[in-house]
């Protein structure tokens, strides 16, 4: 892998970038917190050697097979398991092969800059990956894995990760996250409270998972009483184990502040599967003020994922189920849509809801303004598509005059693929950087409050957005 320029992603201007290097220089050791992402919480616990490369840097992440579908290979031949168990490509030489034969199609985007990142520092690649390379490159990684100093604990200790939240169901039972805290690993890996499918009525088998959140709780969840009881008894089974975030991944921003009445009407309509599109939404609006009002209770941070067509696509939603790259940016309405949650709760001053997007055309015109008011909200790093170095400028740019850096939440990864976590927080402290050394070079701040503010950026805004 030819050497990464120690200057990427800094300004071009000399005096601007020299300005970039002083900062990153600041923070550029900083431990990494990774308060929100996909990790397997099984390889801490297990410590097993991650398989091969195949499994380790493509057959996980939707960020490398989505555009190699763009491109006319199938899912199946990358080796993506199917629903129903069918036939896909089980030889990780034969995955690997057909990921460097299209790796020119990463040439600009962030997932380059990353697994370049990856290779080189992880692993000690040295060579540009192409057909030409990929069986040596291949092999040099593969006899790494073998290695106990590849195992995922020891990679988490050298990656110098101080906290990883993984994302989990309400209906999981944490074993594996009860085997880490055994383990005593350097650092904190705790799991995040994911009750999508027990809160949203177009979930498959939402009944049955209504039930099954009953049945782990005690609560009667054939009632609303019971039912929201069951969900406070599952968060603070969460809290036990170390959680201090939920999070929420609904199609749209919808709020609901119906009275008690009419929230249990509704909630037997949909328990009843009878439910229509706009009863479903009107559900999931009224379970986010629901789920707000307990973290007013309980001091857990709410996460909000909007504005994001989720599986998009049917035929690969049936093939190969959930989270196969297929989420497409959807225009997105805050302003109104928070409306009867903000009514709520949204003074409450113990209370923080993160707000994240795929509509980077709310950013100046409505999420800015509303977090720069409501002491309950707080804005999300660019996540998804936008979690790039161009991403994360605009994100700065759009949001930095009218909110601050105050009211945001720092950087997440939102990853699946461990090893490119560290690369994924230098691009965001090279870019936070070169932001502020423009604020810097015009004028607009000092040096000192530069200094101040990438600490913050790094790590500071997120433990205080996340009460860790």
């Amino acid at each position: 892998m030819p050497e990464l320029d120690p200057d990427r992603l800094f300004p071009a201007d000399a005096r601007t970038r020299d300005i970039a290097r002083q900062l990153h220089a600041g923070i550029a050791d900083r431990p990494i917190l990774s308060p929100h992402g996909h990790c397997d919480p099984s390889w801490f616990a297990e410590n097993a050697p991650f398989s091969d490369p195949a499994h380790l840097f493509v057959v996980p992440d939707h960020y490398i097979f989505r555009m190699l579908v763009s491109q006319g290979v199938q899912l199946s031949d990358l080796g993506v398991p199917r629903v129903d168990g069918g036939p896909v490509e089980t030889d990780p030489r034969k995955i690997w092969r057909r990921f460097a034969a299209h790796y020119h199609l990463f040439r600009g985007t962030p997932t380059r800059l990353w697994i370049d990142h990856a290779l080189s520092h992880v692993f000690g690649v040295d060579a540009p990956l192409e057909p030409g390379t990929a069986d040596a490159i291949y092999e040099q990684v593969d006899a790494c894995l073998s290695k106990p100093e590849f195992r995922p604990r020891a990679l988490f200790e050298r990656f110098n990760i101080e906290l990883l939240a993984t994302t989990d169901s309400a209906l999981d039972d944490l074993a594996q996250h009860d085997r880490i805290r055994e383990a005593g690993l350097p650092g904190r890996v705790i799991p995040t409270y994911r009750p999508d499918a027990a809160i949203d009525p177009e979930y498959e088998g939402f009944a049955e998972n209504v039930a099954q959140l009953g049945n782990l709780t005690g609560c009667d969840t054939a009632s609303w009483d019971g039912y929201l009881e069951a969900h406070r008894s599952r968060r603070a089974y969460f809290r036990a184990r170390g959680a201090t975030a939920t999070d929420h991944g609904h199609p749209t921003a919808r709020t609901e502040s119906l009275d008690a009445d009419a929230a249990a009407r509704l909630f037997r309509t949909c328990l009843s599967g009878e439910a229509t599109a706009e009863e479903a939404d009107a559900f999931r609006g009224q379970m986010l003020t629901e789920m707000a009002r307990m973290s007013v209770e309980d001091g857990m941070t709410m996460q909000m994922h909007m504005g994001s067509h989720r599986n998009h696509s049917g035929p690969i939603m049936r093939s190969h189920g959930r989270d196969k790259g297929f989420d497409i940016p959807l225009r997105t309405d805050f302003v109104r849509a928070l409306k009867p949650m903000l009514d709520t709760v949204g003074l409450e001053p113990n209370l923080r809801i993160i707000l994240f997007t795929l509509d980077e055309t709310t950013l100046s015109r409505e999420l800015a303004p509303l977090a720069g008011v409501y002491p309950s909200l707080l804005l999300g790093p660019p996540w998804w598509f936008f979690d790039s170095p161009e991403g994360i400028m605009r994100f700065r740019q759009l949001t930095g005059e009218t909110a601050g850096i105050y009211n945001t939440a720092g950087f997440n990864d939102d990853t699946r693929a461990f090893c490119s976590i560290p690369a994924r927080h230098d691009v965001s402290r090279r870019v936070d950087c070169a932001w502020l050394a423009g604020l810097v070079a015009d004028g607009r701040i000092g040096m000192n409050e530069a200094e101040e503010m990438a600490g913050q950026l790094t790590t500071d805004l997120v433990k205080k957005a996340y009460g860790l």
